[in-house]
């Protein structure tokens, strides 16, 4: 019988136990201190290390050259809340019950808080803190996440802070785990409405100076039908109806203007961590929540399945452990797979219910990429204004599968190796129609095994198809 989450929260902890007890935890110098640094709606596009020419990013740039950038990470759930969840218990939102930012629907029960990643660290040895924007379960970080708090939200004064919790930290012999959390570029949602930048506002400049509109920027033929009535329906999050060329173009200036900004103190840290001796044994992991739409497909903000609000990025460095300059395309859920990593590299044992994979085979080059043919991406419409619609995104090595739960052209399949930029819905393309019962055919499966049932009553897929499971995933899919 299928245990519920109680009771693999109940083994997990009994599990950590007889670790405890009968193997013990190695001496602390031998386990790293780990840095954690994420921003909000940032896109994996939105660094220079990418090859964007819109945007420079020489810090970031700077950590992915010192290790490796994988450029096929993707956020379990493209919205603040339900992402930030997932990556401090490496559970998937409707595992946890989190499916939207409001605060009525983002309690933890307390049996999940005690698997949150810092309560099980802080259990380990490890000192836990926590620098800048919380918003996962709650709005703002409460006692019971297992981290003492050394700033609030707010990115001026937070590269400052979290510098002085290092330097504080010099001398210990006790290892520690730093997550320092930048809002930005999420001021981009005030700049979209008019309003007030919280951290000062970015200029505009010259038509001639702004980006460029993207290749996919008008929405296609195929366009989801649920996407443009939720489009339609909230203004304020998507203020953008009578958006002009130039108001886009505008808009992508700032958006890259505000990456940079937070380039500039994410610098800050990294520079603080070399100039302290720690270096050496600190693994520096580097992420965000989730991306931005910056005007493809005629869209800003995140909640769609689209690349540019679920693919985010992901770099990681630990001089002398990992080799430099690496790119990866491993397909990674960060949202699952940054949990067990850190307690891999904090020598604890990893839950056995846990779905995501350590990510320390790779860092080090035991192993070229996960095991893993497919992460599952899920979203949600909600609030006031919100028509509720839902979705699921199955991600594979070289197509992608997007579905809501209602409206005009709701599947979509996408060949990621020649479009990239999701032009071209091969959804209805009898050329692709075994690839698309394939997808299908995945999603059933993760639904069933990650008992995503309610999803399933949500949607009606076609016809199970016959392709038997040892077929499945013979081919690049």
């Amino acid at each position: 019988m299928k245990r519920t989450i109680k009771t693999q929260h109940l083994c997990f902890f009994i599990g950590l136990l007889l670790a405890c007890t009968y193997t013990g935890f190695a001496q602390d110098d031998e386990r790293p201190n780990i840095i954690l640094i994420m921003t909000d709606q940032h896109q994996a596009r939105a660094l220079s290390s990418t090859g964007n020419s819109n945007l420079k990013t020489p810090n970031l740039d700077g950590l992915a050259k010192s290790g490796i950038q994988f450029n096929k990470a993707y956020s379990t759930f493209p919205l603040c809340t339900p992402a930030r969840s997932s990556i401090f218990t490496g559970q998937m939102p409707h595992n946890l019950g989190i499916k939207s930012n409001a605060q009525s629907e983002a309690h933890l029960q307390s049996e999940a808080k005690k698997t949150i990643l810092a309560n099980v660290l802080k259990e380990a040895g490890y000192d836990c803190a926590y620098g800048g924007k919380w918003h996962a379960h709650e709005a703002d970080m409460v006692d019971g996440n297992g981290f003492e708090m050394i700033a609030p939200m707010g990115d001026i004064g937070l590269a400052e802070k979290s510098i002085a919790y290092l330097q504080s930290k010099k001398d210990s012999n006790k290892p520690f785990f730093l997550t320092v959390s930048y809002d930005n570029p999420h001021n981009i949602c005030e700049w979209a409405r008019n309003e007030p930048l919280p951290y000062g506002d970015i200029p505009g400049v010259a038509l001639e100076d702004t980006p460029e509109l993207p290749v996919n920027f008008k929405q296609s033929l195929t366009f989801p039908e649920a996407l443009k009535i939720e489009q339609i329906a909230n203004k304020k999050v998507y203020p953008t109806a009578n958006y002009t060329v130039e108001d886009w173009r505008q808009y992508r200036h700032t958006y890259y203007r505000l990456v940079e900004k937070v380039d500039a103190e994410i610098g800050k840290i990294l520079d603080a961590v070399a100039d302290l001796g720690m270096r050496k044994n600190t693994l520096i992991i580097f992420t965000s929540d989730h991306g931005d739409g910056n005007a493809s497909h005629g869209w800003n903000q995140k909640t769609s399945l689209f690349q540019e609000s679920t693919n985010v990025p992901f770099i990681v460095s630990f001089k002398g452990e990992i080799k430099k300059n690496k790119q990866n395309t491993s397909l990674i859920s960060n949202g699952l797979d940054l949990y067990p990593t850190i307690l891999d590299y904090a020598q604890i044992e990893i839950p056995t219910h846990l779905t995501g994979e350590s990510l320390k085979p790779i860092f080090e080059g035991k192993q070229q990429k996960t095991n893993r043919d497919y992460v599952v991406v899920e979203t949600k419409f909600a609030g006031n204004h919100a028509f509720g619609t839902m979705g699921r995104s199955v991600v594979g090595k070289r197509f992608k599968y997007n579905v809501y739960n209602w409206g005009k052209n709701r599947e979509q399949l996408f060949d990621l190796k020649n479009d990239p930029f999701e032009m071209n819905n091969l959804a209805t393309d009898k050329d692709y129609l075994k690839t698309l019962d394939i997808f299908r055919d995945r999603l059933y499966k993760w639904c069933m095994d990650t008992d995503d049932k309610q999803f399933l009553r949500k949607i009606v897929l076609p016809s199970h198809s016959t392709i038997s499971s040892s077929t499945l995933f013979d081919k690049p899919y």
